[in-house]
């Protein structure tokens, strides 16, 4: 299942393209299933319609849990380190992570949560965060973490797109110098959530809540006292393991669906290929990914992907910068973390507060990093690989997204080239292609075009919950017959793929996906809004900043007042990762006679690129781009 030399890769790869069926029923023969599949795979990308593993029947967690007790039970699968740096860290071995899991589990049973009910997870960095995703996936019900940095109202539109029947919550979270009411965001959001009948609350922080005897229950007083034992649910792999909503296109996000066998196979493939880690009994690596539970790195490189290989990771509730901007290599230095996966802006933003900061520690137990959730510019690349990497550590620059579940290009650290900026090479089972805007495939390497892959991988997205019709639209109807990634991509002459940035309307903001409709729409509900453009334009820590083009009634005097309103009413309808970074205030916006926005235009002039606008004169009101650049931020 481990690749080890580029020419196993290359084996590998040719293999998984010529016999995909074969190739992949060979990886999936590492688990454990109550019953084998029938088929491999039946797919057809026009429905779209895409199963793997057919009928096979099994439980995830008993793969990432059960399956290592004889070997394992006291080997650590987590540390988790909190965020202020003089408490407690804790330890939990692969045995206290069952009895855990199933108590949760049992608990949940307890709520009358049942096979395929779902279970919507609104908690902090902490590790009954995992606890819980493992508990919903223990007996059949599906998870769907909310982010918990998004507001009452983006959390209510996702409990009632997925109808949860459950919440699990904390009193409060740490985030920083933040000490955050978790419990009165969901208090708030279940007001208009008549799915909801019971919300479960650990008590974390401490925080004073107001306790709905009807519905609230205490997780102290109900948990510990548990069975720590839970049969697993069998579960077919084409049942739906999670939800994870992302932002798309228009106003509403999207509930991107995963099913259990795919996503069981593919996540530990990924892992173990793409990390190189050793994951025996008494191996000493240590694996840290940064990311939020909320985010699909979460979902598939903490809670998932290391657990069903078998491996060490950490979990940190903190931010980068506090106490300082020294934490992540304080805690490198203090766990002895050999594998460290973090986002690009991170990166810029630890490299932005200076070197003196990295100095006083070793970083000498570091023997792979890697980046994740948006390209790595060069300037970064180097600052990463030579102050943390120290020249030693091959530094994976890993491409994927929420849909497609794990990574599909990336090198495989210490085995395949890297490159700088570049995620480089598919993974075996992958199959990009370019396309031109009408869907011509770009052949040859030195080229540049839309990216789109044409065979199926264990993990795709399986549909939208709810709405398949919108997968179809988003991922399958742009170019017939491919899955569209939305994103542009250059081949260089080697083969090696780079992506250029996002082709449509959603921003990858500081890694996080956030469509422009969701914004705009969050920034119109301003009584003195009339309309709004927003785009994304070069961040220097974030990637892409958002840049937000208003047009206010010429009543509206005080304009720095105006702003400060828009910034509390996106944050309280989405939440502060929306926020524009920069609100321009307009007489007009660039408009086709048939009243189209020219979001290009607008781009154009967030960028400063104001040589390239291209022809003006089509539109309504050409004056409106000259305005706007004379007042641009």
């Amino acid at each position: 299942m481990k690749i080890n030399t580029f020419e196993e890769y290359k084996a590998a790869y040719k293999k998984s393209v010529e016999t995909p069926e074969l190739f992949w029923a060979e990886v999936a023969e590492n688990f454990t299933w109550q019953k084998k599949w029938d088929r491999v795979l039946d797919w057809d990308f026009e429905e779209p319609n895409t199963k793997w593993f057919l009928n096979a029947k099994f439980n995830i967690t008993e793969n990432a849990i059960d399956r290592h007790l004889p070997e394992k039970a006291n080997k650590t699968a987590f540390i988790w380190e909190p965020n202020a740096v003089e408490a407690n860290q804790r330890v939990i071995t692969y045995q206290n992570l069952h009895d855990e899991v199933c108590k949760v589990a049992n608990t949940l049973k307890l709520l009358g949560v049942k096979k395929g009910d779902r279970v919507c997870i609104y908690m902090p960095m902490i590790p009954e965060t995992v606890f819980a995703m493992l508990a919903c996936a223990r007996i059949g019900a599906v998870h769907s973490v909310v982010f918990a940095g998004f507001s009452s109202s983006a959390l209510a539109g996702r409990i009632q797109d997925s109808d949860c029947k459950v919440v699990l919550t904390t009193d409060g979270a740490y985030r920083g110098v933040k000490d955050i009411p978790i419990k009165a965001v969901v208090d708030e959001a279940i007001e208009t959530c008549s799915s909801v009948e019971k919300v479960l609350v650990y008590k974390h922080t401490n925080t004073a809540i107001t306790i709905n005897k009807a519905k609230d229950v205490i997780w102290q007083e109900v948990v510990p006292n548990a069975s720590s034992t839970c049969e697993p649910e069998l579960m077919d792999s084409e049942d739906v393991l999670f939800i994870l909503y992302t932002s798309g296109s228009t106003g509403k996000p999207k509930g991107v669906v995963h099913t259990c066998g795919g996503y069981m196979v593919y996540t530990t493939y990924t892992f173990n290929n793409v990390f190189q880690i050793d994951t025996t009994k008494d191996s000493k690596d240590l694996f840290w990914c940064t990311a939020d539970v909320g985010w699909i790195t979460g979902h598939s490189y903490i809670a998932y992907g290391p657990l069903l290989a078998g491996a060490s990771s950490v979990i940190f509730e903190g931010v980068p910068t506090f106490p300082d901007a020294g934490r992540f290599w304080k805690v490198i230095d203090k766990h002895q973390v050999t594998h460290f996966y973090t986002a690009p802006t991170a990166i810029r933003a630890l490299e932005a507060a200076g070197s003196g900061f990295v100095t006083p520690y070793k970083l000498d137990s570091l023997k792979v990093i890697g980046s994740v959730g948006e390209p790595i510019n060069e300037e970064a690349w180097h600052w990463y690989n030579n102050n943390i990497g120290k020249g030693k550590c091959p530094l994976v620059d890993t491409w994927w997204q929420t849909e497609t579940g794990g990574i599909l290009i990336s090198a495989l650290a210490g085995v395949t080239p890297t490159k700088p900026s570049f995620a480089t090479l598919p993974l075996p089972g992958i199959q990009p292609l370019l396309v031109d805007d009408k869907g011509n495939e770009i052949f040859g390497n030195n080229v540049e075009g839309n990216l789109c892959i044409k065979f199926p991988w264990p993990s795709i997205i399986r549909t939208t919950y709810g709405d398949h019709k919108r997968c179809k639209e988003a991922y399958f109807s742009t170019y017939k017959g491919l899955y569209f990634t939305g994103d542009g991509c250059r081949r260089d002459e080697n083969g090696f793929y780079r992506i250029t940035g996002r082709v449509d309307d959603v921003m990858n903001v500081s890694g996080h996906r956030i469509g422009t409709a969701e914004v705009e729409s969050a920034i119109n509900m301003h009584a003195d809004v009339v309309e709004s453009a927003v785009v994304a334009y070069p961040h220097d820590i974030k990637g892409q900043g958002i840049y937000a083009y208003i047009i206010a009634p010429s009543t509206t005097k005080n304009h720095d007042n105006l702003r400060k309103e828009i910034l509390a009413e996106v944050t309280k309808i989405i939440g502060p990762i929306a926020k524009p970074d920069k609100i321009q205030i307009v007489s007009g916006l660039p408009k086709t006679r048939s009243g189209k926005i020219m979001r290009r235009i607008l781009r154009k002039v967030a960028e400063g690129e104001l040589t390239s606008l291209g022809d003006t004169s089509t539109l309504l009101d050409p004056s409106v781009v000259d305005e706007i650049i004379a007042g641009r931020l």
